[in-house]
């Protein structure tokens, strides 16, 4: 299963008119990292970063100038997500935006149905919270000491430990591992010891026929006792 650790900067926060100006994910596959990632800044177009915004993740608009624009890098984001889940922490926020950039181009929007929520499933499992994701660093014991901005890749490289953690993805991988463990030995054993006991080490003797069951029963009766008692040194 291929799931897509995601997180996107904007210039704001009202997806009908601010814009996304970087997005960064990261690709697990059965809840391990694979090594892909992906790590773009767009141009917001006329958008100006809003001082708000700039104060999160310190994104200017200079250095903005020379970025491409959403349409130009599109096919990139979807080529890195493919078939994959989107998972996201406070995902309504994340995809909310996406979606409004699809509009603009023409594209559909990511369905529902395709995407997880994190922090959704943070309060879940931990209802008391608090449940962002600095305190599920914490919580999990993640070393998030170098996040002194938000930054779209960097986050997405915490949530997706994070997330392994809140749904026991390494337990989980090491108890299919020992599983195909057992059950490669499980088939090392068949082959040495359970298959040899149907394989006969050398062909029974071939059936006798009737007219030779007849002849042995006839030279029996002829040796009677004596052939019994010489059997048994009597």
């Amino acid at each position: 299963m291929r799931e897509i650790i995601f997180d996107t900067e904007t210039t704001g926060l009202d997806n009908k008119l601010d814009r996304v100006i970087e997005i960064g994910g990261v690709e697990l596959e059965n809840h391990f990292p694979t090594g892909r990632t992906l790590h773009l800044f767009i141009s917001p177009g006329d958008r100006k970063v809003h001082p708000d915004a700039l104060a999160v993740h310190g994104i200017t608009d200079e250095f903005l100038k020379d970025k491409p624009p959403f349409a130009d890098v599109v096919q990139k984001i979807l080529e890195f997500f493919g078939d994959a889940r989107w998972v996201a922490h406070n995902a309504n926020f994340d995809m909310g935006f996406i979606n409004a950039e699809f509009e603009r181009i023409g594209l559909p929007p990511i369905l529902q149905e395709k995407v997880t929520d994190t922090l959704a499933l943070a309060r879940r499992k931990h209802p008391m919270g608090p449940n962002s994701l600095d305190a599920l660093c914490r919580r999990y014991g993640i070393d998030n000491s170098h996040r002194t901005k938000h930054g779209a890749l960097l986050d997405s490289e915490l949530l997706a430990e994070v997330y392994i953690e809140m749904i026991g993805g390494r337990q989980a991988a090491l108890g299919l591992g020992m599983a195909e463990s057992g059950r490669r030995t499980l088939v090392e054993a068949e082959d040495d010891v359970v298959l040899p006991l149907g394989v006969r080490p050398k062909p029974l003797a071939p059936r006798l026929s009737e007219e030779e069951r007849a002849a042995h029963a006839t030279m029996v009766q002829k040796m009677g006792d004596k052939a019994i008692w010489a059997k048994y040194g009597a």
